[in-house]
């Protein structure tokens, strides 16, 4: 398998829960924003909507290997900050799961980075 191949399929891995769990997002924003609230965060809406856009345009730019460093990078922010946020209660085996989890997503993410997203994007650059 061709090296542009596979960082194709690195990038939609990367980016499939991304996009699973943002898109839906749009349509109803606040039970998210009632969760942003109740860990604390201030304008919750808001934040709510950072995430949206992190996730999905973020998301989408990976995916198709646009400005793939710069998203990448935000990607990975985003996965150290919810580890940071929302996984922290570690006498919970799945929150520990889910702390280390986002930090493995996060080294893909600044992989990718270093990488590039190969021939087979919108950018083509190996």
């Amino acid at each position: 398998m061709s090296n542009d191949l596979v960082l194709l399929v690195a990038r939609i891995f990367l980016v499939a829960l991304f996009l699973a769990s943002g898109i839906p997002l749009i349509f109803a924003p606040g039970g998210f924003a009632g969760f942003m609230g109740s860990i604390g965060l201030p304008a919750p809406m808001l934040v709510t909507w950072i995430v949206i856009a992190v996730k999905v345009l973020g998301g989408l730019a990976v995916l198709v290997g646009f400005q793939t460093r710069y998203a990448a990078y935000a990607l990975a922010a985003f996965s150290i900050g919810s580890a940071l946020l929302g996984h922290t209660n570690w006498a919970d085996m799945n929150e520990f799961n889910n702390f280390f989890k986002n930090f493995a997503i996060a080294g893909g993410f600044l992989a990718l980075s270093v990488a590039g997203p190969g021939a087979l994007s919108v950018s083509g650059r190996r």
